[in-house]
């Protein structure tokens, strides 16, 4: 009977289990037209507001962000959106016109870094 109760726990614990990994969180790098600090604060927090992302740190150095997400929940593709619609390239894809032409001039692409 302990043999049995023991074996049932253990098939419930490794179900369980390989339920929670399925959702692990992953990890994305894209290439962005970030500038300066503004830009790192603006694109980390839009990221920071969006479903599924973990956490976000953008490299001014290579200008590239790295997005922990949950994949259960947003996708690469989403997360390149959300850059995007702030108004930063990522990676091929340009950013969106009207939300670019928002941003400080010092943050638009044309801009010289401060």
């Amino acid at each position: 009977m302990k043999t049995t109760i023991f074996s049932l726990i253990t098939i419930l614990f490794l179900g369980l289990n390989t339920a929670f990994t399925s959702d692990k969180d992953k990890e994305v790098k894209i290439k962005t037209s970030a500038i300066c600090e503004m830009c790192k604060a603006r694109l980390e927090r839009n990221l920071g507001l969006s479903k599924g992302v973990k956490e976000s740190n953008l490299n001014l150095d290579n200008k590239v962000i790295t997005v922990k997400y949950n994949p259960g929940k947003t996708t690469p593709e989403a997360i390149k959106a959300t850059i995007i619609n702030t108004g930063y390239d990522a990676d091929t894809q340009l950013a969106n016109q009207k939300a670019h032409d928002k941003l400080p001039s010092c943050c638009r692409k044309t801009a010289a870094p401060h």
